[in-house]
């Protein structure tokens, strides 16, 4: 699962040099904050907090009075998405020195998705799809997200990652395959022939998700 928050620092401005003491800095506090989120990476299994932006402030010479924290965060389950959010809350109700207020807004926007029996069915079914191509499939938990959170969340079970093979994602260093294009464009066709023809019980698929709502 995914969710996604900012949080808004509000401070006090003042002169830099004849009235710092009299500023509160949203920066610093922002700053300060960033660090309080990044240190909950390796708390609990499978939880990341990844802090994407700071920003705020103007000119130099005026204490800033103002910051927002942007950042992600990824759960592996229910139980850790609860723990993530209260964790989280618990930041935001605690300024990180005085003068300061925080506004904390979003949340989780893809609710886990776990291989529960619905998934695991679906799954073997497009591994013996694949197989029939003479590809192999294979199944592993990452930290990726998509709209099959939501679907799944909503009792339809989905397989994703059917696109083309290639790695690096989300770096300048991202690349595809181009003679995978063919044989993942072949095992959707086999796919959604094996659904059309019932091969593959969509149905039978969804009763199984509904039974663990």
């Amino acid at each position: 699962g995914s969710g996604n928050y900012h949080l808004i620092v509000t401070g006090k401005a003042a002169h830099a040099g004849r009235a710092f003491h009299e500023g509160a800095n949203a920066v610093a506090g922002a700053a300060m904050i960033a660090a309080r989120l990044h240190a909950l990476n390796g708390q609990r299994e499978g939880v990341t907090v990844n802090v994407a932006k700071i920003s705020g402030g103007g000119a130099l010479n005026v204490v800033a009075d103002n910051a927002v924290v942007r950042f992600n965060v990824r759960v592996p389950d229910a139980q850790a998405s609860a723990w993530i959010s209260e964790t989280v809350q618990q930041i935001a109700a605690e300024p990180p020195f005085p003068g300061l207020t925080l506004d904390l807004h979003g949340g989780m926007t893809r609710a886990p998705k776990p291989m529960d029996a619905s998934q695991t069915a679906l799954f073997e079914a497009v591994r013996d799809t694949g197989a029939l191509l003479g590809q192999t499939l294979a199944w592993k938990p990452s930290g990726g997200v998509c709209e099959g959170n939501n679907l799944h969340a909503a009792g339809l079970p989905n397989i994703d990652t059917l696109g083309v093979l290639g790695g690096d994602i989300h770096s300048d260093q991202e690349f595809a395959w181009p003679a995978s294009f063919v044989e993942r464009a072949q095992l959707s066709a086999l796919i959604l022939c094996k659904i059309a023809s019932g091969e593959i019980d969509a149905l039978k698929l969804k009763s199984l998700r509904l039974e663990t709502m």
